[in-house]
């Protein structure tokens, strides 16, 4: 790439990453020969990572453009995790096993101090845990939308979050009233306030404190 074109490259990469990451980016896309897609919003995901093949020979990285650039910079890094995986160890291992969580974890505390205060200590402690804690990811991912342009300033959380006796509505139907009752591995015995009934919850659900 030429000089203008790596500096109309790190112009583009700065609309959509927080501000000084696109340096440290634009170098690890150079290093590896990365082509990079920023997409229209996508349904089914966020982003992906495309190893090298015949009808592709480099590799691909896509990002869903309308995330705010929190939420963008994590996906990236999910998605650079899979190139660093396949770069050691092929196709030959688990997409999100061990060898994943390790490379995504180095990556989440190289680029920590790009995140609010808040979202590094979150992100700290997701990182430094093997297996990557699946309830901690929910709640880092309901923070990071929380940066939204226009965002409810009513916290959602998850029902993790919560402690036994807390009062909550789901976020998906907020009509709904519930009292958190007692942990069950992954879900959560609660008590519906308007029926009387018990319910079993999952702790990755999104609620509103009552």
């Amino acid at each position: 790439m030429t000089d203008a074109e790596i500096a109309e490259f790190k112009r583009t990469l700065a609309r959509y990453v927080p501000a000084g990451s696109e340096h440290p980016i634009f170098e690890f896309m150079d290093r590896n020969r990365v082509r990079l897609h920023i997409t229209r919003q996508r349904k089914s995901k966020l982003g992906d990572y495309r190893w090298p093949q015949p009808c592709h020979p480099g590799h691909e990285i896509s990002v869903n453009g309308n995330l705010n650039p929190y939420f963008f910079l994590m996906v990236l890094l999910h998605e650079m995790a899979h190139l660093n995986n396949f770069q050691r160890h092929g196709s030959d291992v688990q997409p999100h096993g061990r060898e994943w969580q390790e490379e995504y974890g180095a990556l989440l505390t190289e680029y920590l101090g790009y995140f609010p205060q808040e979202l590094a200590a979150m992100i700290g402690e997701y990182a430094s845990r093997l297996p990557l804690s699946h309830s901690l990811e929910r709640r880092i991912e309901l923070r990071l939308k929380q940066y939204d342009a226009g965002a409810s300033a009513t916290p959602v959380l998850i029902l993790d979050e919560l402690q036994p006796g807390d009062r909550f509505c789901l976020a998906q139907a907020p009509e709904r009233r519930f009292k958190a009752v007692a942990k069950r591995r992954t879900r959560w015995m609660c008590i519906g306030l308007d029926d009387g009934r018990q319910y079993l919850v999952q702790g990755t659900a999104e609620v509103i404190s009552d």
